[in-house]
């Protein structure tokens, strides 16, 4: 059996932007997965209320949706690394600001405007678009897979990291040390550089304005479909990170088990991840996402009906992280289908844009309606309709490229 083309598999150069890619992926994830262990200690000091929490995280979401895509298109045009390097110190920067946050206010801004732009600036969108230029099209979803995992192999690392700070030195010097570990971001941009033109994948592209981008891309059903679902998995995901462990505390399960839960989370989040991108290859991308949210809902449900145990919670933290993230990978990867990579930083953007408009929804509406109702059910079953609202959206997507004209000469 022949070895595959050498044009067939990653250079050095790609290999070395991947392996940074994931770190960068892996530091931006970890910290604001980690919000929730800072909620009941902050509050407990400061004696704000949860719906305060839960704004500043809600905004933080939605400055991460917003930003995104301009962050996206500004890379796009002029070099994912310069956006990499922002993104560390405006999440830095963040982090500081709501480690001495004097009020609500100044935790908004801090947590919520400076990490939600850090975010949007060094997230999977961003580094996700770089790899798609240095890969062959059959191996980006794979490599998204991998870029995905290495996030929520953050989301593993920091969740014990976290606790484990607040416990030694309090809930506002953690911050300040994940502060300091954010300003490793700009120096592992360097391998990333590049922006649109950076493509491994030489077929033709025809000649775009981002303008006509834009305009082709909310003319396209597929899209608009895709964007819609991604909306479920923002508002699902974004709900546990931020209330799960105020979720567990109301019931009586002992805090230890809160992290437990969530590093378990980003633990199998990381084999769902690369086996998603990996199943993505192979089988339908539009119906496996349909697939996911069904089982995510099935989940929920399943949590929510049986008693809630420390065992419980382990089986649903282990089922919910093989799910967690696993829509990224055949996500971006259909966007890339139908529309190449030129302007993917941006039009992956807007997909995520409507992910974080469903993550503050989520986290507000978990927030205020438990100041309301003193529980969280009234969210998790709407998590659960969601989900499959989701899955009817994605089944009927086209995994196709866009009808186009003939491409310029």
């Amino acid at each position: 059996m022949s070895a595959a083309p050498a044009r067939d598999r990653p250079d050095n150069a790609a290999l070395i932007a991947i392996g940074a890619g994931c770190l960068i992926a892996l530091l931006t994830f970890g910290p604001r997965s980690a919000i929730g262990f800072f909620q009941l200690p902050m509050l407990m000091d400061t004696g704000w209320s949860r719906d305060e929490f839960a704004i500043a995280i809600a905004i933080q979401n939605l400055c991460w949706g917003a930003g995104q895509p301009l962050f996206g298109a500004i890379a796009d045009k002029f070099g994912t690394a310069r956006v990499l390097i922002l993104s560390g110190l405006l999440y830095a920067a963040g982090l500081a600001l709501t480690a001495v946050a004097p009020s609500p206010f100044f935790l908004t801004i801090g947590s919520g405007v400076l990490v939600g732009l850090g975010v949007a600036s060094g997230s999977f969108g961003i580094v996700l678009a770089a790899f798609a230029r240095r890969v062959s099209a059959e191996q980006r979803s794979f490599v998204f897979g991998l870029g995905t995992a290495a996030g929520s192999a953050g989301m593993f690392l920091f969740a014990p990291l976290s606790q484990a700070l607040i416990d030694s030195y309090g809930w506002s010097d953690a911050l300040l040390v994940l502060s300091a570990i954010m300003l490793l971001v700009p120096l592992l941009s360097f391998a990333l550089r590049g922006n649109g033109q950076t493509r491994r994948d030489l077929k033709p592209e025809i000649e775009q304005t981002m303008g006509a981008a834009l305009r082709e891309a909310f003319a396209t059903r597929s899209f608009l479909l895709l964007t819609s679902g991604f909306f479920v998995c923002g508002f699902q995901v974004a709900f546990i990170t931020a209330h799960f462990p105020a979720f567990l505390a109301d019931v009586g399960i002992a805090p230890k088990w809160a992290v437990i839960s969530m590093a378990l989370i980003g633990f199998f989040n990381i084999i769902g991840s690369i086996s998603s991108g990996i199943i993505g290859q192979r089988v339908s991308k539009p119906h496996f996402l349909a697939w996911i949210y069904i089982g995510r809902s099935i989940v929920v449900t399943v949590f929510l009906l049986t008693p809630i145990t420390p065992a419980t919670v382990v089986v649903f933290a282990v089922v919910m992280g093989l799910l967690w993230l696993s829509t990224v990978p055949p996500t971006n990867a259909l966007v890339a289908i139908m529309f190449g990579t030129k302007y993917l930083g941006l039009l992956g953007g807007l997909v995520f844009f409507s992910h974080q408009i469903g993550s503050f929804l989520g986290v507000w509406l978990g927030g205020y309606l438990y100041e309301i109702y003193g529980t969280y059910d009234v969210v998790w079953w709407l998590g659960v309709i969601l989900g499959l609202f989701a899955a009817l959206m994605h089944w009927p997507i086209r995994e196709t490229a866009v009808e186009r004209p003939a491409l310029a000469v």
